[in-house]
């Protein structure tokens, strides 16, 4: 985490880096400050402190060979600490610029720098050295969107619930609000915000560096799941201009998985939200440029450059267009779902969501690697996990370890051929009626959490009409696009379409989005990166 560096690397730092001579108390930066430089202490000591109002909590003291800096330094977001010369000191400055091109030219420094700061930002995820304090409840639905879209994006917070913290009161009111205004979000201590959105937590935070209009870039990529992340990573390092348009945050549903052990490389399994991290490092390494909580509402294709319009954003022009939007679980269909959505009904199974249910007994829906993933990942706590599967087998859908796994797990409780049929409650969800179709027996039970993982429906509807799609609404690509289909889209080359190109030139899919896919992250990932070279072929065009 704070390795010194030797001679020889401070001679190639200092290539490109400015020495500074500072004072003891000097202030080097400070949180929520944008565009610093990496700073390598040549002599003296930098403290690194976290400020939590008057308090400054210790993080780290930076000695002789070592560098200040964490992930944000990749990102190109705002510092979460405080730096100050703790003695007289001289220093390297290297700015963010120079760093990136360090990162992506000179492979030892590369591995040093990446390495140190992922397990940095993992420090300052662990003791909660953000620069945002959230305060909710676990009643309240909007409460656990805040909290996901802040794990999920990597960005230390502080959480303060209104029915458990003793101090809870004296926050209301130093900042002038109340129980009824939550979720809050407190911005550096400063900016407060009462149940805000995704994009509004993103813009306090400084987790974008927004949409440069009249940029034409040679990809955009809608969607940030494995496809979309691994375009970014192939088109990123073979110096393509990439941009990733997330609507929540990257790793997409795969992000939301407690463990994939099928994936290539990863014996004892990861999550998803660790390989989606790991892969945007990586993104963010080669240059590839994100917008979180900044989704694609409509693409206009009639033109060149593409122009793909932003929710309430600039539109982003692009020489192509990778889609992948992946899919979102099918609802169930009970005409009370939405009231119980975040309180008691969810779509991810992941620390936060285990975190609300704790000992409780919950139902997982579903016969996909994703529900087995959920279910055996619940049964860890919970008191007892029902499995409710509509079709008579998990064989068809399910991987065969997880299978057993579900099998051998004693506290999972598997049902065939069942549906819920109803869900009941207040302000959250209390009971939950299921109809077994094998014996025609309902059953009511106390259960107050639902994990609904059944069915895809494919994220298409912002497409417009732009793109042939099958009779599902998945995106037709390659050989999948009929002699009819190009007809019908005024197919504009004389070629045919290239592996997962679409009915429209240069407008690629790939991921769960495109019709007659494999829904497995390693399928997504492979496509991802295939599609980049199909994407070099269309631009030399």
């Amino acid at each position: 985490m704070f390795p010194a560096l030797s001679e020889a690397q401070i001679a190639r730092l200092a290539r490109v880096g400015v020495e500074k001579s500072l004072a003891a108390g000097e202030i080097l930066f400070e949180p929520g400050q944008a565009d610093v430089p990496m700073y390598v202490v040549l002599e003296g000591e930098i403290e690194v402190v976290h400020p939590r109002g008057p308090v400054e909590e210790p993080v780290t003291v930076h000695m002789r060979g070592e560098f200040t800096g964490e992930m944000s330094m990749l990102a190109d977001r705002k510092v979460l600490v405080r730096g100050r010369a703790r003695s007289p000191v001289r220093v390297l400055c290297v700015t963010a610029g120079d760093l990136h091109r360090i990162v992506r030219t000179d492979a030892e420094l590369s591995e040093l720098f990446v390495r140190a700061f992922i397990l940095r930002r993992m420090a300052l995820l662990a003791g909660d050295y953000g620069d945002a304090v959230l305060v909710g409840s676990q009643f309240s639905a909007a409460t656990l969107r805040v909290q996901s879209f802040l794990t999920r994006n990597g960005q230390p917070y502080r959480y303060m619930d209104v029915d458990r913290d003793p101090n809870i009161q004296g926050v209301l009111e130093t900042f002038h609000v109340t129980v009824a205004d939550v979720p809050i979000l407190i911005c550096r201590g400063e900016r407060v915000l009462k149940n805000p959105t995704n994009a509004e937590v993103a813009d306090c935070l400084g987790l974008n560096q927004g949409i440069e209009p009249m940029t034409v870039h040679d990809i955009v990529i809608c969607g940030g799941g494995p496809g979309g992340l691994a375009a970014a990573v192939y088109a990123a390092s073979e110096g393509l201009d990439v941009l990733v348009l997330e609507q929540s945050a990257p790793g997409g549903q795969a992000g939301t998985s407690s463990k994939i052990e099928n994936y290539l490389g990863f014996p004892t399994g990861i999550s998803g939200q660790a390989l989606a991290s790991r892969a945007l490092t990586q993104a963010e390494k080669f240059g590839a440029r994100f917008a979180v909580a900044q989704s694609a509402t409509r693409l206009l294709c009639d033109r060149v450059p593409f122009v793909v319009e932003v929710e309430g954003r600039e539109p982003a022009l692009a020489k192509a267009i990778i889609v992948a939007t992946g899919v979102e679980y099918r609802k169930l269909d009970l005409p009370n779902l939405e009231r119980f959505e975040g309180v008691g009904v969810y779509y991810g199974a992941t620390n936060i969501e285990a975190q609300r249910c704790q000992a409780d007994e919950v139902i997982v829906i579903g016969g996909g690697n994703s529900a087995g993933q959920a279910a055996t990942f619940l049964a860890r706590s919970s008191r007892r996990v029902y499995m409710l599967v509509r079709g008579a087998q998990l064989a068809a859908s399910m991987s065969r370890y997880l299978i057993q796994r579900i099998e051998e797990t004693a506290n999972i409780e598997l049902h065939l051929r069942t549906q819920v049929v109803a869900l009941e409650g207040g302000d959250y969800l209390e009971r939950v009626t299921w109809h077994d179709e094998a014996t025609g027996e309902r059953s009511t039970r106390a259960v107050r959490h639902v994990f609904s993982m059944a069915g895809a429906v494919p994220n298409t509807g912002w497409l417009d009409g732009c793109l042939a799609l099958d009779a599902n609404g998945f995106v037709l690509t390659g050989p999948g696009l009929s002699a009819e289909h190009l007809k019908q889209a005024e197919w504009s080359q004389t070629r045919a379409p290239y592996l997962f190109e679409t009915s429209q030139p240069r407008v690629f899919a790939v991921g769960d989005v495109r019709a007659e896919s494999v829904k497995r992250v390693a399928s997504a990932v492979g496509e991802g990166s295939v599609c980049v070279q199909m994407v070099h072929k269309a631009l030399a065009e």
